[in-house]
């Protein structure tokens, strides 16, 4: 094999594992935003681990409740809610600064295994690392 012929076939493959790594990165983009649920969609993925992204339109930290529960619901406020990020009062002391007023009105992401309460999609969060805010 010549030198001219050895340069084509390198050129070659050059330009063909560029082509497979620009795809590659095209599809794990298209993957990764097929990933966030939006909360309407939300009761279709019970018993699934998803992302779920949402303004938080209502919250409150039921305090006098058992549990000391903290609700943030997306899009839509109580009692009209159509998905709620559920913190439970013992999981609270992780979070800087309280949930119901650092997180209200904003735009977050929430990780977790979406689970149906009483015909309702939610995540329980248990670690700040769970929710991602973002910008608006």
């Amino acid at each position: 094999m010549g030198v001219m012929s050895m340069r084509k076939t390198i050129k070659s493959l050059a330009s063909f594992i560029f082509l497979v790594f620009a795809f590659l990165v095209c599809a794990s983009d298209s993957i990764a935003q097929q990933e966030h649920v939006n909360p309407i969609d939300a009761h279709k993925y019970i018993g699934m681990e998803k992302t779920v992204c949402g303004t938080v339109a209502s919250a409150a930290y039921a305090v006098r409740t058992k549990g000391r529960p903290t609700f943030l619901n997306l899009d839509r406020p109580y009692p009209k809610q159509i998905f709620t990020v559920l913190i439970w009062g013992s999981d609270r002391n992780k979070f800087q600064n309280p949930p119901e007023t650092s997180f209200r009105g904003k735009r977050i992401c929430v990780t977790g295994i979406i689970e149906d309460f009483r015909g309702k999609p939610e995540i329980i969060v248990r670690s700040p690392d769970q929710i991602i805010l973002k910008p608006q």
